[in-house]
């Protein structure tokens, strides 16, 4: 048992909070550069703005990370509505919030269909797969197949259950999706009405490689095991992927103190590193540069994993 993970920090408001000055900074920075960039793309920036772009829009799916475990704000209707512009375009920030907080169920990391956020499939089921799809599955787990392949899957995945009936009883799930809707209408109007940019464009050059950009954190961030903690990993990445990903690559400190801010992550990982380390059985990796390249065309693993609930205690659809 990890020692560090036994007093993890709870999800709770009863404390006095200090104001988090470096997340207040961050959001007016990242707002601010995407502001500047896009005036940048409307002065002729074209393909320089557009990689900008990219870049800025997934450092803000990192901070929309931030603010679904209570940051900055003691409000979570506040921290809510500083995530809700759709500037990454896909995924509506209530549905966003619900399922990463479910993934934080740590007994059930990984196993398909309980973790909402797993890169598994059960073997049936894999099985059960055209030849093709199942070559596509083992790509995802290659580094250009995470960047090019697996934002398909997720807007497929995220889009599916539209089609069905059932799924629009739910009053909540369908103001969701209207507010997401309307706010990305009047987003993608403005930016072609002040730049230029079609949301076409906008669509296909930005939101969704920078979904692919976003998603090389989690190629290998999860892995099957028997103890919770050993599916989890440290990742001792440089400062700008740490930037990006505001300290998430330290993965098993955010989820033993998810409610932890980005800043106070890399102290409270080298406070306790050997810990950290022992607690995920050894799953430490050395940056994500060589991790890119070793695994470029070779899989990480297969998709297809024999991860089931240890007891029906755990099990719930």
């Amino acid at each position: 048992m990890n020692r560090a993970r036994k007093a993890p920090l709870k999800d709770t408001q009863s404390k006095p909070r200090r104001v988090e000055w470096p997340t207040w900074l961050l959001i007016g920075l990242i707002y601010g550069a995407w502001l500047a960039a896009l005036a940048w793309y409307a002065q002729g920036g074209s393909g320089a703005a557009l990689l900008s772009l990219v870049v800025i829009c997934a450092w803000y799916m990192s901070l929309q990370h931030e603010l679904v475990h209570n940051h900055p704000s003691p409000y979570a209707w506040l921290n809510r509505w500083l995530g809700l512009l759709p500037m990454a375009v896909w995924y509506p920030f209530d549905v966003y919030r619900r399922s990463h907080l479910a993934h934080h169920r740590d007994e059930l990391l990984t196993y398909p269909g309980q973790d909402p956020e797993s890169n598994y499939l059960d073997p049936a089921d894999f099985a059960q797969c055209s030849a093709p799809m199942r070559a596509l599955l083992v790509a995802q787990r290659t580094s250009l197949g995470r960047f090019f392949i697996a934002p398909a899957f997720a807007i497929f995945y995220l889009l599916r259950p539209l089609c069905q009936g059932a799924y629009w009883r739910s009053a909540k799930l369908r103001w969701t999706w209207v507010q997401h809707a309307v706010l990305l209408t009047l987003m993608l109007w403005a930016i072609q009405a002040w730049t230029g940019m079609s949301a076409l464009t906008y669509v296909l050059c930005v939101s969704y490689p920078c979904l692919g950009l976003a998603f090389m954190r989690s190629l290998y961030e999860h892995r099957p095991a028997t103890l919770p903690a050993h599916r989890i990993v440290v990742n001792e990445a440089a400062w700008p992927w740490r930037l990006l990903y505001l300290n998430n690559n330290y993965h098993a400190v955010h989820h033993a103190q998810p409610n932890l801010p980005w800043y106070e992550i890399p102290q409270a990982y080298r406070a306790q590193r050997e810990h950290f380390v022992e607690s995920t059985g050894g799953f430490l990796i050395p940056g994500y540069g060589k991790l890119f390249v070793r695994h470029a065309f070779t899989p990480i693993d297969h998709p297809a994993q024999l991860t089931r609930p240890q007891s029906s205690a755990t099990t719930r659809p």
